[in-house]
């Protein structure tokens, strides 16, 4: 059979087509519309953001400019409000309790929840037991939490007292007395809400490469020189952004003092925020509520800016 003869009876192969390149108008169309979808699924968030966040807080920073009574129509009056809450004599006693309680919070409440995170870190049994022991106060309810805080310390039948007469040692006042109360409410801060931070801080412990502590060890470090110079510097980033979220939230410190002491005694826990509760609420004074909202607002702000600047000049962050 010759060449010719073979080509002439060898099947034809069908070659098809390339497919055509889905047109560009299409391609960006179908982006578009995935992008809108996006935005739909956040629509409900960013509404509930803007309804419940942004606008009352615009809303506050205008009433402190006003003289608001609910059933009357506002008149401005400028910076009056500041004026007025500025020569308050419980303006100096709330910002000095709560700058005090912020001070005690960092000296009593933030070393624990790390001291505690170390310990949990290095348990080798019933290591989920105890996170869950720890972090249970936090799934009280506040108000809860303070409620009992506030019956065990009861000078009278309160546990607390209980336990030093079983010892045969003298009792307290705690959150009845002038020199105690303070101390007391920060334990009860420090106790509620610690195991957020001791979880978080256990989280950022297991993220350090064994390796650098094998390192510590071949070269002779014991326990506290290890921590000093292989965790604190592998931790420092979260130590020092829940070190500035301790201080906002402490500085805001609200639920204590108002369920345990009312302010007392003799305005010894009266806090800036329950300052504010008792002109919106007790004074019916809103423009004077939202100045010293607004005063917070600043204070955090001009300190969280300042803060940040700082550790992050520094390397830190």
């Amino acid at each position: 059979m010759t060449k010719t003869a073979a080509r002439r009876t060898a099947p034809a192969i069908a070659v098809r087509p390339a497919p055509a390149p889905p047109p560009v108008g299409g391609r960006g169309r179908r982006r578009l519309q995935d992008q809108l979808q996006a935005y739909g699924f956040l629509l409900g968030g960013l509404v509930c953001f803007a309804l419940f966040s942004w606008y009352p807080a615009i809303r506050a920073v205008v009433i402190a400019f006003q003289k608001y009574t609910p059933g009357s129509p506002p008149e401005w009056v400028g910076t009056a409000n500041f004026t007025r809450v500025l020569h308050d004599p419980e303006f100096t006693a709330a910002w000095r309790n709560t700058l005090t309680f912020t001070l005690l919070a960092l000296l009593i409440g933030f070393a624990i929840p790390f001291v505690l995170a170390l310990v949990l870190n290095e348990l080798r049994h019933a290591r989920a037991f105890f996170r869950v022991v720890v972090y249970l106060p936090v799934m009280i309810p506040p108000v809860v939490s303070a409620l009992l805080w506030k019956w065990f310390y009861d000078p009278g039948a309160g546990l607390a007292n209980e336990a030093l007469r079983s010892l045969h040692l003298p009792t307290s006042d705690w959150s009845n007395g002038a020199d105690t109360a303070l101390v007391s409410l920060v334990a009860v801060a420090t106790w509620a809400n610690m195991g957020g931070t001791v979880l978080i801080y256990l989280a950022a412990l297991q993220s350090i490469p064994g390796e650098l502590y094998e390192a510590a060890e071949l070269d002779g470090a014991n326990l506290l020189q290890r921590v000093r110079h292989v965790t604190i510097p592998q931790t420092r980033f979260v130590i020092l952004m829940l070190m500035l979220l301790q201080i906002i939230a402490t500085m805001q410190v609200f639920t204590e003092p108002f369920v345990i002491t009312g302010g007392g005694p003799e305005n010894a826990t009266v806090t800036v925020l329950y300052l504010i509760y008792k002109y919106a609420f007790l004074y019916n004074d809103f423009g004077g509520a939202c100045a010293l909202s607004v005063l917070l607002l600043v204070l955090l702000g001009a300190f969280s800016a300042g803060y940040l600047r700082l550790t992050r000049s520094e390397g830190a962050i």
